[in-house]
């Protein structure tokens, strides 16, 4: 007797004998498999997707950070002032309006690809007493997933310098 093949083109294989049947997969086997297969690879997209969203979060946060921190460095290049509270000056640190104000944001951050582009800096002071101003960095931007995020510094900045003491 000669061993089974799949591929026999005896008689007997091609009328269905029971070893014939037994190597094959059927249709519910293979309707299963490929269930399985879109379920998997569906679940690996979402999950793609959410690893982009977090990447791309993540990219937004230190830009704006590094965006905040270099206009911290310019506030502590910049004098007082000849104003006495917040936005009674003509030049300095008095000068900031108490409402936010947009801010340019410095051009070697739209280098990075569209991160610089679509962020928003804007500065507000209060005043925390005569002498001492509160200043207020927020960044704003839209996230890979369409939802908004913002990113704020705060320091407060005294007549005598950004490391004045508050006396109350």
């Amino acid at each position: 007797m000669k061993p089974f093949s799949r591929f026999s083109t005896t008689a007997s294989a091609a009328a269905g004998s029971p070893r014939r049947r037994l190597a094959a997969f059927t249709i519910i086997e293979v309707a299963s498999a490929a269930a399985i297969m879109a379920m998997v690879i569906s679940t690996s997209i979402v999950v793609l997707q959410r690893g982009f969203a977090s990447l791309d979060t993540a990219r937004c946060l230190s830009y704006a950070s590094q965006i905040l921190q270099s206009e911290f460095e310019k506030v502590r290049l910049t004098t007082w002032g000849d104003g006495t509270i917040a936005g009674t000056g003509h030049s300095g640190v008095s000068s900031y309006s108490t409402v936010a104000t947009q801010i340019t944001i410095d051009s070697s951050y739209y280098s990075a690809s569209d991160v610089g582009s679509r962020m928003t800096l804007t500065r507000t002071a209060t005043d925390v007493h005569t002498g001492m101003i509160k200043i207020t960095f927020t960044v704003t931007w839209k996230a890979y997933d369409g939802h908004r995020l913002t990113r704020n510094y705060i320091t407060y900045y005294g007549k005598d310098g950004i490391y004045d003491f508050i006396a109350l």
